[in-house]
């Protein structure tokens, strides 16, 4: 993967990119504390099937406007939406407030924030609803019961797959690389 360096306002984010030129594109948010390569088997298997990847190494300050900033400098019109952990907080985000921008959402272990927790928590009331394809991984940190209180934030298709890890990303990138190639696909 080809490792760029991307200026955005004030702060310069690290970006993977790999893949063919293709305009199928995978966003992929990695959770705080992530290594940098977390994605690379994820990634690997989603080049396999056409798709080019891009991940924004974890930093802290992450947000709507880098993102979109990093989208812009890249010529990414819209893209496939991929978090794990707190990269799905800001996956959900993302998808509910840049409609047009996404074409599927693919979140783990985090479901919608207007959603109540694991913990009955709700971490943002004012999130609006997302309006494309979504696919929920439960985990053992989004038990099923909680994930599934996201199905009434979703204005579109809504899949729940249930997934024994604690972290996908990093326990099982086979599963979380199957997901988005299904969610990715037109067929």
């Amino acid at each position: 993967m080809e490792s760029r360096r991307i200026t955005v306002g004030d702060r310069i984010w690290a970006v993977r990119v790999g893949g063919t030129e293709s305009r199928h594109h995978v966003l992929l948010l990695p959770d705080a504390g992530d290594p940098a390569d977390v994605y690379d088997e994820v990634c690997e298997r989603l080049q396999t099937s056409d798709l080019r990847t891009i991940v924004i190494e974890p930093a802290d300050g992450l947000d709507s406007a880098a993102v979109f900033g990093i989208l812009d400098e890249l010529k990414v019109p819209w893209a496939n939406l991929v978090g794990s952990g707190s990269g799905a907080d800001l996956a959900w985000q993302l998808a509910a407030r840049g409609f047009g921008r996404f074409m599927s959402l693919i979140a783990a272990g985090s479901g919608h924030p207007a959603a109540p927790g694991a913990d009955g928590t709700i971490a943002d009331a004012t999130c609006p609803p997302v309006e494309i394809p979504t696919t929920l991984l439960a985990t053992k940190r989004l038990p099923r019961p909680a994930a599934e209180a996201s199905g009434r934030y979703v204005y579109g298709e809504f899949r729940l797959v249930p997934v024994d890890v604690t972290d996908v990303a990093a326990e099982a990138g086979h599963e979380l690389a199957t997901e988005i190639v299904l969610r990715t696909s037109f067929w």
